[in-house]
């Protein structure tokens, strides 16, 4: 008579009994099948491995009802008021996910995605948690400001123009600035910043400013009439590669904590292992960027000779801890005294190309969580701005927005959408400003000119035509 086989326990058993994928399996099977071997029956097996049973899921975080938010911005016109209506409906879903506790908007504020994405312009408080969805891809987004003391600003501009790079992509062996050895070092001890990827990147793209709306500005002080150089970029491909393992390893605690909150508002808990590393790696990041902006002041500086007075900078789009709460700012500037070790007490907001920088001194209002704005915001996007302007050449607009103005392309043609009239009106920003307390104008730099990206075609037809 032949005896029945018995059948190995598979992973499915385990599944069956509790157990969740994952490294601790092959372990899990391996004494299942050797208590098996030896007699013992599934029961038993079952009861044996109950003590290495995962701890139950928490309770699934139900959205709220929605937290109230402060508002920082009137409306002036009928392009004003719709902006408004769709920035008010995004932070009215926003407001429910299950980690906010506050919430604010700013005069530049304007949609930046789906309904629920915080806006640009937004400020939002979370308890316990880091949403690498509300700093978005372009991690770090800041402005650096240098005095140059009384060097042309033309020579300066025409410096900038050799030294910086816009545009995808990094900088060709041979032209890339130099990465702290220690900074790489760091790179690879988190687990979120190590990988060849990421280490490539963070030396071919320092020293790159990148498109849209980044720009490298030159100027004259009102109060001293010194020349004074400010430029706006991000953490480039660095950033983009860890917003990118963030929004990853989040949507992971997302499915188990809070399946009910949108995709891009899931959150890394701060007391986590991930969160941790998390934390560790924006510190990093923010690092590279400010050395980023280093780079291209420090080149611009030692190619005119220029006798340096202040350097600063502040980023617009980062994540802050301040009183057990982590502050996201989604384009809006930390407006309280040591948000930062390196802060100086002032700030910088940039309007547009043709209207001057605000050096400011922030008054950490309570209605604006401490925030500031960031820029001009606009009241309707790009394709718009291009659709209403159909009728006329981006020459023709450069020309008429920008008179005596000396105005750059890096990389390609005029990119109308960034000509001034693409933004809401400079004027309109500065006075909610002041009427809403939010920072106090120490001083203005008018401007000289200013270089940027450029209207370039997107990299696959950029690709396309490279191969043809």
């Amino acid at each position: 008579m032949m005896t029945e086989a018995i059948l190995p326990i598979t992973g499915d058993h385990l599944k069956a009994w509790g157990h969740r994928p994952g490294p601790a399996f092959y372990d899990l099977l391996q004494r299942a099948n050797a208590a098996q071997a030896q007699g013992v029956d599934l029961a038993a097996i079952r009861q044996m491995l109950d003590a290495d049973l995962p701890p139950p899921p928490p309770p699934s975080l139900a959205l709220q009802k929605g937290v109230p938010f402060h508002t920082n911005i009137q409306a002036e016109d009928a392009d004003e008021a719709k902006n408004i209506a769709d920035v008010s409906r995004t932070m009215r879903a926003l407001m429910q996910t299950p980690t906010i506790e506050a919430g604010a908007i700013m005069p530049d504020a304007c949609p930046a995605g789906p309904e629920g994405t915080i806006p640009v312009g937004g400020v939002v408080a979370a308890r316990n948690a880091i949403h690498p969805g509300m700093h978005s891809a372009d991690i770090c987004c800041s402005v650096m400001i240098t005095d140059l003391g009384n060097t042309d600003p033309k020579a300066v501009l025409d410096a900038a123009s050799a030294v910086t790079h816009f545009g995808a992509g990094g900088r060709d062996n041979g032209q890339r600035f130099t990465v702290a050895l220690d900074l790489l070092d760091a790179f690879r001890e988190n687990a979120f910043l190590q990988g060849n990827k990421m280490l490539h990147v963070a030396q071919s793209h320092m020293g790159t400013q990148g498109d849209g709306n980044h720009f490298l500005f030159v100027g004259r002080s009102r109060k001293t009439g010194r020349t004074a150089m400010v430029t706006h970029h991000g953490s480039r491909g660095p950033g983009a590669l860890l917003y990118k393992g963030g929004m990853e390893v989040a949507e992971r605690y997302r499915r188990t904590l809070s399946p009910e909150t949108l995709k891009q508002n899931a959150w890394i808990p701060a007391d986590t292992e991930d969160g941790r590393a998390y934390w560790e790696a924006l510190q990093l990041i923010r690092r590279w960027t400010k050395a980023n902006h280093n780079a291209l002041h420090q080149a611009v500086t030692e190619k005119v000779r220029a006798e340096v007075g202040h350097r600063f900078w502040n980023e617009h789009n980062f994540v802050f801890e301040r009183g057990g709460l982590y502050y996201h700012g989604k384009g809006a500037t930390p407006a309280w005294d040591g948000y930062a070790a390196d802060a100086t007490g002032l700030t910088l907001i940039p309007l547009n190309m043709a209207e001057p920088v605000l050096v400011v001194k922030g008054n950490d209002a309570a209605h604006s969580l401490g925030f500031s704005p960031h820029g001009a915001g606009r009241n309707y996007s790009r394709s718009e701005h291009r659709k209403r302007n159909a009728a006329t050449t981006p020459e023709a607009m450069l020309k008429e927005e920008t008179p005596g103005l000396d105005i750059r392309f890096h990389a390609g043609g005029i990119d109308m959408s960034e000509l001034p009239s693409g933004y809401k009106r400079a004027d309109t920003v500065v006075r909610q400003i002041k009427d809403y307390g939010l920072a106090e104008i120490e001083d203005y730099i008018d401007p000289f000119g200013c270089i940027m990206a450029g209207d370039l075609p997107p990299f696959w037809q950029t690709g396309k035509r490279a191969r043809r």
